[in-house]
């Protein structure tokens, strides 16, 4: 059974890898370069200089045509849902986002469990359908490893103007000051509960000692506190860093969902009942104007001595 995975040269594609061996042996297809996994088979477009959602889901029926799959699978990125979806309306298919595990199959049936409400529940689900469209939640599986060469096939599709009518036009640089946030190996991050523009310095001062990047919440820069850049959540950033301090954050669903990858969390907050306790491996209760200053005091004083 040959399972098609729509793959980008990123961490994301080697968790989907991962997910896809599950559903039998893969062969990857990828727009203009061969991602480099551990697959037998890569299939590569040629002829699609920029991202364009109808032009990738386009090459990717290309191969679906031709080697009859079982199931398709991307990772659930932006873009790896998007294409997936113009195939599946393309195709009249289910799709099913987000998913995290493969359970039964019998038939044209499928059982898999898949993440919904950005990360606070975990839905069962069946599929039925001839050719399952899968999407991988992003660190939700360990990603594979290894480097591949496998044997590279290109292609060029059939592109109608209508695949083109929407792409990618320009690329604008993020102006980023010191370490980034979505590389950053630790992350402080503040929300409402830091009380002004003026109360990050606490936040700040801290990140500096850990060298580490500053996030915030939505409701942060809603207020104007913070730019749009440093908003942590479903509708800014996701982050995964070694470990993510949240203070004065209540935890909202959407907020979680952006920071869900990181391997340790910290949650500093005055309210021992706010939302964020449950998904935290570590809670300090109490003012945080008071325990931030104190935990770089301790750090300083550490390195000092």
């Amino acid at each position: 059974m040959t399972v098609l995975l729509l793959a980008e040269p990123d961490e994301f594609a080697r968790q989907a890898l991962t997910f896809a061996r599950g559903l039998g042996e893969v062969e990857t297809v990828s727009i203009g370069t061969d991602p480099g996994l551990p697959v037998e088979r890569s299939h590569v477009a040629e002829g699609i200089d920029a991202y364009a959602p109808a032009a990738w889901a386009t090459a990717l029926e290309d191969v679906i045509d031709r080697v009859q799959p079982t199931a398709v699978v991307a990772a659930g990125t932006e873009r790896g849902n998007e294409v997936l979806a113009h195939v599946a309306a393309r195709r009249d298919l289910p799709f099913a986002a987000n998913c995290t595990a493969i359970g039964a199959s019998s038939g044209d049936s499928l059982d898999v469990t898949r993440v919904r409400w950005g990360g606070s529940l975990l839905e069962e689900a069946r599929i039925h359908s001839p050719l399952p469209l899968l999407s991988v939640a992003p660190h939700a599986l360990p990603a594979a490893e290894g480097d591949g060469s496998p044997q590279v096939e290109t292609f060029t599709p059939a592109l109608s103007e209508s695949d083109l009518v929407v792409q990618v036009a320009e690329h604008v640089d993020e102006v980023v000051s010191g370490i980034s946030l979505a590389e950053a190996k630790v992350v402080v991050s503040g929300g409402r509960g830091v009380g002004s523009a003026d109360g990050f310095g606490i936040l700040e001062e801290l990140a500096g000692m850990l060298d580490a990047a500053v996030g915030c919440s939505r409701v942060v820069t809603s207020a104007g506190w913070r730019p749009h850049t440093d908003q942590v959540g479903q509708t800014g950033t996701k982050v995964s860093p070694d470990l993510y301090i949240a203070c004065g954050i209540s935890g909202a669903t959407q907020h979680i969902a952006g920071c869900k990858g990181a391997k340790k969390i910290l949650a500093i907050n005055s309210d021992a009942e706010a939302p964020i306790l449950a998904s935290a491996d570590y809670a300090v209760i109490g003012d945080l104007t008071e325990i931030v200053p104190a935990i770089t005091a301790e750090l300083r004083k550490a390195r000092s001595a």
